[in-house]
């Protein structure tokens, strides 16, 4: 199974107003193992970045003006997503912002290369019902390390959102003592990972006392299971 975990910055919104993508980045699963194989990418998005927008990325015109424009990479880029899932956080915005520019660039749009879009915020949303449900909320639920997130931007975020995913679909989600999955936040191993040079546990063996009085529970227990008449059902 494929996945590919990505997001996208803009010039602003709403994309009806023309604005453009202005950075993509994307992440790489492999039966739900990171495989470090990521797609990034800055463009000149041909228009003027909004105030409000560069205070959330930090993204300026002069940064963004020697970039590629969206039609020259978009092969490059379909070929990486070609046939896998997408997962995206509150996938609708990317999405639109990614169908307007190729369509300007003449391709179809993203649902007709990709085998299947999944909105990990609504399945945030579904498990968590009444809650915060961003990024950052979810980060610290699930105990994920986004200090490093002090300005949004594509590759980062989709790098922490794949922890959150993986977190937010089946908790442990790498037991392999031979390339333990790192997460892309500095290098240590993911919530879930069991490293082979991990230390020792450390083993905490009852009192004598507690030891006894757990045996006479379960003595108590054995008892009355035995003395229990279980009623007769007739078929």
């Amino acid at each position: 199974m494929r996945q590919i975990v990505l997001d996208t910055e803009t010039t602003g919104m709403p994309v009806e107003e023309g604005h453009r993508v202005i950075e993509i980045g994307a992440v790489e699963l492999v039966e739900r193992r990171l495989t470090h194989r990521n797609y990034h990418q800055y463009l000149n998005p041909e228009r003027v970045v909004d105030a409000g927008a560069f205070a959330v990325h930090g993204l300026s015109n002069d940064f963004l003006e020697n970039k590629p424009r969206f039609a020259e990479v978009a092969e490059e880029f379909l070929d990486y997503v070609r046939g896998a899932e997408l997962i995206i956080h509150n996938a609708a915005f990317d999405v639109g912002f990614l169908d307007a520019e190729l369509k300007r660039a003449g391709f179809p749009p993203l649902s007709e290369h990709v085998d299947l879009v999944t909105d990990s915020l609504a399945i945030a949303r579904h498990k968590h019902p009444g809650q915060r449900n961003s990024l950052d909320a979810l980060c610290r639920r699930y105990q994920i390390d986004n200090s490093d997130r002090t300005l949004h931007g594509a590759l980062l975020d989709s790098e922490i959102l794949a922890d959150v995913y993986l977190a937010l679909t089946g908790g442990q989600w790498d037991l392999s003592f031979d390339n333990p999955a790192e997460t892309a936040t500095g290098g240590q191993a993911a919530l879930g990972t069991i490293r082979r040079d991990r230390p020792r546990l450390r083993v905490i063996a009852p009192e004598a006392e507690a030891a006894n009085a757990h045996a006479e529970w379960i003595e108590r227990l054995r008892k009355a299971d035995a003395a229990f008449e279980w009623p007769v059902i007739d078929s």
